[in-house]
């Protein structure tokens, strides 16, 4: 069996905005080591809420999984994930990715080519992170000399969000790690592994690479369950599970179940 996975709490967008805070310091003073948060479109957004964790926490780690690249300017990404990880060092854990189409479109964002516009914000993203002045005139990003004014002293792990073919082989190639979202099964997160280490060995590929499975789970769920499930999706390939606490009826838990998950998370870690 692979190592453990990282077991951490997700903060839905179910949340409302004012009570990220208290939910992310009750999670740290019963031992949770990382929080996830989501953009959703239309809820919070992800770096003000990671922001506001990261401000209002000692030690845990934050995830933004994910920040849709059709939102955003790629110099904003860049200056927001900048501005976190120069502020908690080390605590950051920026995602990517195309968003969901609907939402996009609804928005008045939606690219006709998506994988085009993440291939391009991915790549200037990365160079933007580690200093570069960067100049590119692509389809979809456009950069004229732009060059952070206060880089990280160390560029973050930048994860891409992922499902189908032709996006995991494009996170395998660019990101450090991959987050793969929706009602996964271990059978579905081996597939996916499968896909990201075929494209990693085709390219010579062979520093570390994170897999980030999201998953729901019961908000009353007991420890050796939330076990086995963490161990089952190890044994897939899955390097971190963030988990969203789910009501009796398979519902995100919006209330306090969030809370009872956190300190079954917590445990352990003791």
């Amino acid at each position: 069996m692979d190592a453990m996975p990282q077991l951490s709490l997700i903060i839905p967008p179910d949340v409302a905005p004012e009570r990220f805070v208290p939910i992310g310091r009750a999670a740290e003073s019963v031992g949770v080591d990382e929080l996830w948060v989501w953009e959703d479109c239309f809820a919070e957004s992800g770096s003000a809420t990671a922001a506001a964790l990261l401000a209002a926490t000692e030690r845990v780690r934050v995830g933004i999984g994910l920040m849709p690249v059709p939102l955003r300017a790629v110099a904003l990404t860049a200056m927001e994930i900048a501005t976190l990880e120069r502020i908690a060092p080390g605590r950051v854990l920026p995602g990517v990715g195309h968003g969901v189409l609907e939402w996009m479109g609804q928005a008045g964002v939606r690219a006709q080519s998506p994988l085009t516009l993440l291939r391009e914000h991915a790549e200037a993203l990365r160079r933007l992170l580690a200093g570069e002045a960067v100049s590119v005139e692509g389809r979809y990003v456009q950069l004229d000399r732009v060059q952070l004014r206060w880089p990280p002293a160390d560029r973050p792990l930048l994860y891409l969000g992922a499902q189908r073919p032709k996006t995991l082989a494009l996170a395998a190639e660019l990101a450090d790690g991959v987050i793969l979202a929706g009602d996964a099964t271990p059978e579905s997160t081996r597939a996916a592994v499968d896909a990201i280490r075929s494209v990693r060995a085709e390219r010579g590929l062979d520093a570390p690479f994170e897999v980030v499975q999201f998953r729901g789970v019961r908000a009353d769920a007991s420890a050796a369950e939330a076990t086995d499930l963490a161990a089952a999706l190890a044994d897939a390939g899955a390097t971190s599970v963030p988990i969203f606490a789910l009501d009796r009826g398979g519902r995100i838990d919006a209330g306090d179940g969030i809370l009872r998950l956190a300190e079954t998370i917590g445990s352990l870690g003791a």
